[in-house]
């Protein structure tokens, strides 16, 4: 990562709002004071800049092991490629729920590459992006209503309470261990009348015509979900998160599924675009998002997973296979007074 990122990055370590004890003055007035900037900088940007790798994959350092995705330039290429094939399956959309277009403040959380805050911020010049993620991979060069930050979505949330008029998610399947705390945060941070959306993808693959029974896509779809469980953050959120919006107090949530074919199989010419880059997406990430959960959590050695993956990339060019996942988004309001946002 170049040292060109370094101005965009922020560690969000502030202090919480209540139960805060004084601060003890240290008396020595020297003490620390001695130590350069370039010293601390040095030591903070390690904490979040010394990559973890493993198994020939590069991962993040911040909470290093609390998620499974490599953040190499593989992972990035793939994350871009998947943010295309979101285009193409809302029809340019970058989200459904019903916003205002002068939005003002917008968090978009696991923001990977950046690349749909970056999209937000120049399709909506009014509002001010934060886009917060484990890896610091953004971009130097953003639009200037756009901030990225590394943070843990799982810590407690410092920012206001009732601050954002929309908070976007995408794909955080894997990456929460408690989604109840979650959705709690989300609501008491958004504005009254403001919405939260979420993007999931299912992790089993399926075919109206049975052809995926017996398969690889059947095995890997078995596979993933106890490799999530073995993690301890399901993969399972795709099917949970209506319900879990509502239980925390969500109100008119909405969902909306769509099935994303994986390979050109699909007559539709729409569809069948979609599935060639869903399927370019498959082939690019299968390795990182399979690797650290199978031999980390489900004790495979790396020649396994290898072996295991050449069946799986064999299955995505087999003619025969008509495999499709499912995507789901799902928005709700925060209660308010008066719903001004219809």
């Amino acid at each position: 990562m170049s040292s060109e990122t370094v101005p965009l990055l922020t560690v969000v370590t502030m202090a919480r709002d209540s139960g805060l004890d004084v601060v003890e003055v240290d008396t020595d007035a020297e003490s620390g004071y001695g130590e350069s900037t370039q010293s601390d900088w040095t030591s903070l940007r390690s904490s979040i800049m010394n990559y973890h790798y493993d198994n020939g994959r590069r991962y993040h350092a911040y909470h290093a092991g609390s998620y499974w995705g490599p953040n190499d330039e593989k992972a990035m290429e793939q994350l871009d490629i998947g943010h295309h094939v979101f285009n193409l399956l809302l029809d340019g959309k970058l989200y459904l729920a019903p916003i205002p277009e002068n939005v003002q403040e917008v968090l978009d959380i696991g923001t990977g590459t950046g690349i749909w805050a970056i999209d937000f911020a120049d399709m909506h010049p009014s509002a001010r992006v934060i886009g917060t993620d484990l890896s610091p991979i953004q971009p130097t060069w953003v639009p200037p209503n756009v901030h990225f930050e590394v943070d843990d979505c799982c810590d407690d949330w410092v920012y206001a309470k009732d601050k954002f008029d929309f908070i976007h998610v995408r794909g955080l399947y894997g990456c929460v261990a408690d989604w109840d705390q979650f959705y709690k945060q989300a609501l008491d941070h958004l504005k009254p009348n403001s919405y939260l959306e979420q993007v999931e993808v299912s992790v089993v693959p399926m075919s109206d015509d049975g052809s995926t029974n017996n398969t690889v896509f059947e095995e890997w779809g078995k596979v993933s979900l106890q490799a999530g469980d073995a993690f301890g953050k399901t993969l399972r959120i795709v099917d949970e998160a209506k319900e879990k919006m509502i239980q925390a107090g969500f109100v008119d949530v909405q969902e909306h599924r769509f099935k994303c074919p994986i390979g050109p199989w699909a007559k539709d010419p729409q569809l069948k675009v979609l599935g060639r880059y869903n399927r370019l997406q498959w082939e690019m990430g299968i390795e990182g998002w399979s690797m650290l959960l199978l031999t980390r959590f489900l004790n495979w050695t790396r020649s396994e997973v290898e072996v295991y993956l050449a069946r799986m990339r064999r299955g995505l060019h087999d003619s025969n296979i008509h495999a499709y996942q499912e995507k789901v988004v799902i928005y709700g309001r925060k209660p308010g007074l008066q719903a001004t946002h219809q």
